[in-house]
Parts: C-alpha cells; sequence; structure tokens
C-alpha cells in the first residue's frame, strides 16, 4: 500500500499542492467521498448500477484509510464501521457515517461536539458511544483539544484501544485541555504524522520500535536520506529514539517530545544530542506524570502573562489618576456626544487601557515582569536568542537595528531596493551604504533579489583595497515585497568566509510566519543561524573546512574563480551575528504596528547597550497596551496553531494559481506570474519552473527550496493584469471599488496578492468569480466593437511590451566619498540629506526641461533628497546621487500619480553645483577623521 498525498508515486498539480497542507486536501476527499455515498444509495434506490460509483468510492477509501491511521479522528473504530458497512453493502450507513466523518473534519466540529465522535443513530448507543461517554458528557471539549502521537512497536488494534482508554481515565475536570492518541509502529510513520496532522502538540517515543513504514513510501526514504541524514543515516536500533526527537525538530520544532526508555535512562538524559525532549521516564512508572507533563507543556506554549494580566487588571476596580481619560471608559460612556465611540469598540478597549507601568502591567522600556516573561516567550518561539516587542511597527524596529548596530563611517552593504525606513535608518547613524543591486525584473516594472555573486564581489574588492574592516553589516530584505526568497543559509556562509564578524539584518517584514513552515523556516534568518551554529560545531564540518583550505589556501581577493567557488568560513573565526525584523501585524494575528525584532548575536554582550539606548531613542514611552497585548497572542497562536494555518495559507495560494493559470477565460487576460518568470534560470538550478508544471511532485519543490539561490514564495502572488488593459494602480482601485477586494503592491502591469492566515477558501472562490466575469465582460465588449480591440491592443502593448527600462543606481558624487577612485561606490548620505534642510544649497529643475539634460550630461545633477515612486515603491534617487540619463528616462516614462520626494510643479530637487565644489575637502576630511576616530576605539578596544 502506497503513502498517498504528501508522498506519492506520481507526479501531478494536486499532489504537489497537497503536500503543503494535508488538512484541505483531507477535506476534499472526504467531501467527495459523501458525494459518492449520496450517489451510490441514489443508484441503489432507483435500480441503477453502482459499478463505477463503486469504483470511485474505493478509489478514494484507500488513500484515506492510510491517511487516517496518522490521526486520531475518526479513528479506528469509526473507519472499521465505514468500511464494514461498504461490504456488507448497507449503503445507507455507508453514508451517514460518511457524511458524518466529513461534516465533522471540514467543520472541526470533532474537536468541539461529542455528536461527531459517536457511531450510532441519535438515541443509540455503540460500542464507541460508550468508550467516549464519561468523557464526553463532562463538557471537555468545551476546552482547547489537541492530538498526542505515540510511537510504539506493533501495537494490536486491542492495545491501541486499551492505551487511549487509559489516559482518557486520567483525565481530571481542572485539566485546562483534552486531547485524544494516535498511535504509529516507525520511525517514517512518526515523521509522516508530524507532517500531516496539524492537530498534533506533543509526541511521546517509546523504546524499541522499527524503521520502515508498513506503506511503500519511496519519497519519504530520499528525503530522509537527503536532508535528515544526520539524525537518521548508520542507526541502531537504541538510537531511533533520540533521532526521532531531533527529527520531529528539524520539521515541526515548536512539538513537545517525550522519551520513555526502559533502562539506562540516566545516560539518556546526560546526552547532549537529546537536548530538544522535553522529558525523559523510565518506563511506565507513572501514567500520571505523563498526562501532568503534557497538560503542562502545552499550557506553556498556551500561557499568554502580558494578556492574561491585562485581561486581569480590566476585572479590577481602579482609581485612575494619571494622564489618560479614556482609560476605563467614563469619559466616553458619560458623555452626550460620543457614546457611539465608545459602543462600537466596547467596554475592555477602555477598561483595559492604563498608562501606568505598575499593578503588573510592567514597562516596555525597561521589562522586569509580564512584558519580560512573553518576550522570552516569544524567543523560544521563534528560535532565537533575544525578541524584544516593537509597537511603532518595522519602520522604527529597523532603525533600531541600524542604529544599534552601525557607527559613523561604517560601511553598509545594503540592497537598494529595502524600505526606506533603512535608508532614513543610516542617514541617522551615519553609516555609509554601499548600495548592492539586485536583478531586474523589467517587464513587470519590479526587482528581484540581490545576487550572491554581486554581494561577494563588492566584498572582495573592499578586502582588495584593505578595507574590509570597514565593513559593519549586510542589510538584506527576505522575503522580498514580491516573494523573492533568498537562500539565507548558503549567504550568510559565504559572506562569512570573506569577513567571519559581520552583522546580518535581514528584514523579514512580510515573513513573520517563516518559522512555522519547513519550507520557509529553512530560508529564515533564525531558523539558517540555527542550522549554521550547529553545522560549525561539528566535527564533519572541521574535516570539510580542512579539505576547503588544503584546496584553495587563503581567500585571495583577486582571485576571479572565488566568485564561483562555495566559499566556507573557518569555524574558529566565525561569529554568528544575525539580527530579523518582522512585522507581526502583517502575516499574524496582530494589531497593526506590532513588531518583533529578533536577536541571534554572539556579541550581545557588548551590543546589548547600544541596542538599548537605540531602542530608548525610537521608542514611545506611552506604547499601546492593546498591541503589546496582541504580540503576546499572536505567538500563542503561532505555537499551537501555525504550522496548520500557514499551511492552508499556502495551499489557498496554490489553489488560486493554479485555477487562475489554467482557466481557459481568465487566462487570456490575467495570469500569476511562475517560478520562471520571477526566478531567472541561472539562479534556479532545480530548474522549478512552476508549482504545477507536469512532473513537479512535493521532493522537486523541496529540492528547490534546499538548494536553489532564490525561490519564489506561493502565498506573494502577482496577478498579471497588463494584457486585461488595466495598469496596476487603475485595477487595484477597480477592485477596491466594486468589489470590496483589497489588496497591496501595484507594478506597471500587476498587482500583489497575499494569501495568510486570514483567507479562507470562499475568499479565493470570490476572487476567481470577480476575474472569471471581468474577463468575459472583456471578451464580449471586444467582439462587438472592432475600434475598441484596436484601442485595446495599443492599451495592452504600451503596458505590457513598451516598459521603461529600471534604472541601477549610479555612484555618490565625489564630494560625498572617501574615497573617490575606489572600486566600491560607498557613500556618505547623511551629509547631503541635511545640506538639503538649508534651500539655498539648493534649486529646483523641472523633469522635462533642457537644464536637467545639461546638468545629467555634466554630471552636476545630484540630488538632495530620496524620490521614491509608487510603484515601484524603491528609492530612484537618494541625496549624493549623481542622476544619470537612465534615472532621468525612467522618471519621464512613470504614469504613477504618487512620487515621493517630487513635486512636478517644482521640479527635482537638486544640490546647487557650486555647493559640491566647495563641500569635496569638507567631506574628504571628516571622512577620514571619522575613519581615524573609528580605528583608534577599535586599537584600543583590542588592547
Amino acid at each position: 500500500m502506497s503513502a498517498p498525498s504528501l508522498l506519492p508515486n506520481k507526479s501531478s498539480s494536486r499532489y504537489s499542492v497537497g503536500m503543503f497542507s494535508a488538512g484541505e486536501a483531507r477535506c476534499d476527499r472526504w467531501q467527495e467521498m459523501a458525494h459518492a455515498a449520496q450517489t451510490l444509495l441514489a443508484q441503489l434506490s432507483s435500480g441503477s448500477s453502482t459499478n463505477e460509483t463503486l469504483a470511485t468510492v474505493q478509489s478514494l477509501l484507500a488513500p484515506l484509510s492510510v491517511l487516517e491511521t496518522f490521526r486520531a479522528y475518526p479513528g479506528e473504530t469509526m473507519m472499521s464501521a465505514l468500511k464494514d458497512a461498504l461490504a456488507r453493502r448497507d449503503y445507507s450507513s455507508f453514508s451517514r457515517i460518511t457524511n458524518r466523518i466529513a461534516k465533522a473534519i471540514i467543520t472541526g466540529s470533532y474537536r468541539r461536539s461529542a455528536t461527531a465522535w459517536k457511531l450510532g443513530e441519535e438515541g443509540e448507543m455503540e460500542e464507541n458511544d460508550r468508550l467516549l461517554k464519561d468523557y464526553f458528557d463532562t463538557g471537555d471539549l468545551t476546552k482547547p483539544y489537541f492530538e498526542v502521537l505515540i510511537v510504539s512497536d506493533d501495537p494490536t488494534p486491542e492495545q491501541v484501544r486499551q492505551g487511549r482508554v487509559e489516559l482518557r481515565q486520567l483525565r481530571r475536570p481542572e485539566d485546562p485541555f483534552v486531547y485524544e492518541a494516535v498511535t504509529v509502529p516507525s520511525f517514517e510513520e512518526t515523521v509522516l504524522s508530524v507532517v500531516m496532522n496539524a492537530d498534533l502538540q506533543a509526541v511521546i517515543i517509546k523504546d524499541n520500535f522499527r524503521f520502515k513504514s508498513q506503506f511503500d513510501a519511496p519519497l519519504l526514504r530520499t528525503y530522509l536520506e537527503q536532508h535528515l541524514s544526520q539524525e537518521c543515516g548508520s542507526l541502531e536500533p537504541k538510537d531511533y529514539g533520540v533521532a526521532l526527537a531531533r527529527a520531529i525538530g528539524k520539521i515541526r520544532p515548536e512539538l513537545d517530545v517525550y522519551l520513555i526508555v526502559d533502562g539506562a535512562v540516566e545516560k539518556v538524559a546526560s546526552r547532549l544530542n537529546s537536548k530538544n525532549i522535553r522529558r525523559i521516564f523510565y518506563g511506565l512508572e507513572d501514567l500520571m506524570e505523563i498526562h501532568l507533563a503534557l497538560m503542562e507543556g502545552i499550557n506553556q506554549r498556551y500561557d499568554t502573562p502580558y494578556f492574561n494580566n491585562l485581561k486581569n487588571y480590566a476585572r479590577r476596580p481602579v482609581g485612575t489618576f494619571h494622564a489618560l481619560p479614556v482609560a476605563r471608559g467614563k469619559s466616553v460612556f458619560n458623555s452626550h456626544w460620543i457614546r457611539d465611540f465608545g459602543h462600537f469598540y466596547g467596554a475592555n478597549i477602555f477598561l483595559a487601557e492604563s498608562s501606568a507601568t505598575t499593578g503588573g502591567l510592567d514597562s516596555l522600556l525597561e521589562p522586569t515582569g509580564t512584558i519580560k516573561i512573553a518576550q522570552e516567550k516569544a524567543a523560544r518561539a521563534f528560535g532565537c536568542r533575544n525578541l524584544f516587542f516593537g509597537t511603532n511597527g518595522t519602520s522604527t524596529s529597523n532603525k533600531i537595528a541600524v542604529q544599534a548596530i552601525v557607527r559613523p563611517g561604517d560601511i553598509v552593504l545594503v540592497d537598494r531596493n529595502c524600505h526606506k525606513s533603512h535608508h532614513y535608518g543610516l542617514v541617522l547613524c551615519g553609516g555609509q551604504p554601499l548600495y548592492v543591486e539586485a536583478y531586474p525584473l523589467t517587464k513587470y516594472s519590479m526587482y528581484g533579489a540581490v545576487p550572491l555573486r554581486t554581494i561577494k564581489k563588492a566584498l572582495l574588492d573592499l578586502k582588495a583595497e584593505g578595507r574590509l574592516d570597514r565593513v559593519r553589516m549586510l542589510l538584506l530584505t527576505n522575503c522580498t515585497f514580491d516573494g523573492h526568497v533568498y537562500n539565507v543559509q548558503r549567504f550568510m556562509e559565504e559572506v562569512l568566509a570573506i569577513k567571519p564578524d559581520i552583522v546580518f539584518l535581514w528584514d523579514e517584514a512580510w515573513y513573520a510566519y517563516n518559522r512555522f513552515s519547513p519550507f520557509h523556516r529553512m530560508r529564515s534568518a533564525m531558523g539558517a543561524c540555527e542550522a549554521l551554529r550547529e553545522k560549525y560545531a561539528s566535527e564533519a564540518y572541521r574535516a570539510e573546512y580542512s579539505e576547503f583550505k588544503k584546496e584553495h589556501g587563503k581567500i585571495d581577493p583577486k582571485n576571479p574563480n572565488l566568485l564561483d567557488t562555495h566559499l566556507l568560513p573557518d569555524p574558529d573565526a566565525v561569529k554568528l551575528r544575525v539580527y530579523a525584523t518582522t512585522s507581526t501585524h502583517k502575516s499574524l494575528s496582530c494589531f497593526r504596528q506590532g513588531s518583533y525584532i529578533m536577536v541571534n548575536d554572539d556579541y550581545w554582550e557588548s551590543t546589548e547597550g547600544p541596542f538599548k539606548e537605540a531602542f530608548f531613542a525610537h521608542t514611545s514611552t506611552s506604547p499601546n497596551l492593546q498591541l503589546i497585548a496582541s504580540l503576546d497572542v499572536a505567538r500563542r497562536q503561532a505555537e499551537l496553531e501555525g504550522y496548520e494555518l500557514v499551511g492552508r495559507s499556502i495551499e489557498l495560494s496554490l489553489i488560486l494559481r493554479r485555477e487562475v493559470n489554467r482557466h481557459p477565460l481568465i487566462s487570456k487576460y490575467f495570469s500569476i506570474a511562475t517560478n520562471a518568470q520571477m526566478v531567472p534560470a541561472q539562479y534556479r538550478d532545480s530548474g522549478l519552473e512552476d508549482f504545477h508544471a507536469e512532473g513537479v511532485s512535493w521532493k522537486t519543490i523541496y529540492d528547490a527550496w534546499a538548494n536553489d539561490e532564490f525561490v519564489l514564495d506561493p502565498t506573494r502572488i502577482t496577478l498579471l493584469c497588463g494584457s486585461a488593459g488595466f495598469d496596476g494602480t487603475s485595477f487595484k482601485g477597480l477592485l477596491a471599488s466594486k468589489f470590496d477586494i483589497q489588496l497591496n503592491k501595484t507594478s506597471r502591469n500587476s498587482v500583489l496578492l497575499q494569501t495568510n492566515i486570514n483567507n479562507t477558501r470562499s475568499d479565493i472562490a470570490y476572487l476567481i468569480k470577480v476575474l472569471a466575469d471581468m474577463s468575459r465582460e472583456l471578451d464580449r465588449k471586444l467582439s462587438m466593437d472592432p475600434d475598441e480591440k484596436t484601442a485595446f491592443d495599443a492599451r495592452v502593448k504600451s503596458l505590457v511590451t513598451d516598459v521603461p527600462e529600471l534604472p541601477n543606481f549610479s555612484r555618490f558624487h565625489d564630494a560625498f566619498r572617501e574615497n573617490p577612485r575606489s572600486k566600491t561606490n560607498e557613500g556618505d548620505v547623511r551629509t547631503p540629506f541635511f545640506l538639503a534642510y538649508d534651500e539655498a544649497n539648493c534649486t529646483h529643475v523641472k523633469l522635462n526641461s533642457k537644464e536637467i539634460d545639461d546638468l545629467v550630461k555634466d554630471g552636476e545633477a545630484v540630488s538632495s533628497n530620496f524620490v521614491i515612486p509608487y510603484p515601484p515603491g524603491f528609492p530612484i534617487m537618494v541625496p549624493g546621487q549623481v542622476i544619470s540619463p537612465e534615472t532621468i528616462d525612467f522618471m519621464r516614462k512613470l504614469d504613477v500619480k504618487e512620487i515621493h520626494g517630487y513635486q512636478a510643479a517644482l521640479g527635482l530637487k537638486l544640490i546647487k553645483p557650486e555647493k559640491l565644489g566647495a563641500r569635496g575637502k569638507t567631506i574628504s576630511a571628516n571622512g577620514k577623521k571619522n575613519g581615524a576616530v573609528r580605528h583608534r576605539a577599535l586599537a584600543h578596544k583590542k588592547a
């Protein structure tokens, strides 16, 4: 028998979709089974042939029988009754049981209703009902429900049933949660269960189980060999337990793992590689302790210290004499004029407001109580050493991180297309940006990501000039707005080989969910840092590095072959210094402006002080308490159901991609950009072109995510609308005004959609219907009027074919460069930024004038500020930049209404040419002075 859905032996778009969220595929199959069962019953009643329908039922039931062995519901008793009814040709009972199971799975009612678990009709009492009666009659299903996986060697069905009964007998009315157990007999089936059963929250591993599954799963074995070789290679049976615990941690690190051993429990407990096991028990000497450990483990993740305390505060009678009249709501609810404000939001939001930091509410700036604990819990949940709550959005979190690390005169390698907060952060701290260019996607008026080769060349050039010590940070966006995801581990590894103490700042504003998808986690800042730290501590890596050093010797920056060589860092020299900022509100259940700053820094002891100063500088002394509480709650949800919700959002995005691109009418006017369209072939060694391409399986996609330089996040959906005659801005406006569909970003000929944990299949269906209706209307109009068709074709050509070239960053003016003869192009943005504060230093020149052309030709058109058109949403000019003809040409072809830093009536704001020559010596002298001060400080520190 072969394992279905996640590990198929054939390729199809449906199989490749199902791998991301087995829950949605399971719902579909049970729904199909319910429909087939009803058809079977109808055919029997009418005397029609049932052969074809029976074949359909059997083809659905066979894989479902395997899938359901990994779940507690519906359980063996109900599945056996289902199969027995079918074998007896009792199609009435078969249809009734199938419908009950399907409804319970689709609605999730098995988590909260005793009826879902009952086998018989109302009023009947079957064996399964009797086993569960006492348990469900206590009302336990009103409590949060989860499932526990038990790994045990070849238990008989009766032993499994008895084990469940014993666990149920341990339950007490005061237990905060309720759970059911599911048992599997092998290492491979445990991995399958962990991947496919999102209800799992804990795993109990008993000694002496086999490795191989009872099912045929060749792709699973290949996956284990390639990606969990350290856990699974050359194992003896006595090591299966600890190895399995480590494998579970690689796939779903949030799960609690317990080990039950029959002997030498002390030795197992002391082994270093058992660190991710929550507790180790000696045999089954105390089942109640295991039950209590399960409750405590879940409760530690469920507990939200700040939110809980805020709820308690709101229930207390408090006299307020501080500066916050809305606290307790009396100024609102006693008002004659603004009571509707209170009625709209309800009382709790006012009862839970205060400007006090006493009474357990804690201070965000100096947390010592519930905020401190909440941040520690979040750090554990998101896999970092330290985590800080941000309440002013990731724009502020970015400035905090940049200011904490970068000193005046430090060089920062940065993607020019990063969020504007990074550029302003460099202005504030005096860091010198060295802009590294992302590859262009000219056809869609957007940029991709920065190639590794580009970054390595910049660092090697700096090393060749003896200025590598000036480099402080590499700052990149992962994933990008449009969904380009870096191979973070590979990038950090090769950069560390050139500069082993560089600081990485990954702007993961759109990527807060990455911890809870095994695909995304391996391409996240914290996931990659964790993997590299483990890798560099191993003897295997030391041997690998030794061979690398023998072959390549010391890194010679003048050796061009290094650009195409996978560089390895010295494990004794490496210092992992990794920061990530996330817009928690963008992808988790958090109020707007909620942000996390994640830290994994080997030099944290020396960085903590500057970080706190930066945090104090940018964080409000009056943070919103509800926002802090939502950051606490977002962590709880992510830990307990993030895996399920993120998987569902991925699957919804893949369903949308498939339905739009394969629809004969919609795809005539609209399409969703594929991997091949968004990531050029030279960055896709796997050759993956589309999630739904023929021959693609779950393994194809996993290998691409493990190895390719860049991949496309499926939840970032670039909907191309140019072929429908719409530019992105007008199409976005039409969707919002006529259809109440909201979205984020636009480009010249596309809009960006995002699926997240808030979306449902109904949302996807509505969007598809809107696109289908619009396509039908376009088809009708164009078929009726030839003139309309001619105008339409011209419009499409202007949007899709006649697109302006995207300008690269040109250079900083020599007046704002310390060494104009340097190969690298870093520069000072702070000086020209503040120079422009004095209008006497600036002039305005019309965009379409001959004057600007002459200034550009002479190299004297120097921007005084950031110019950011929306779209594409990145600065095409920065302070101190020499404006190129390509930039002017791009500006002239732009047909967008929103351009920050530019007023058409005045023209481009430039630094007067005569001010540049006068400032050259001053800038150069200041640069050298800053450098000398920094070097003296470093020398003093070393001494």
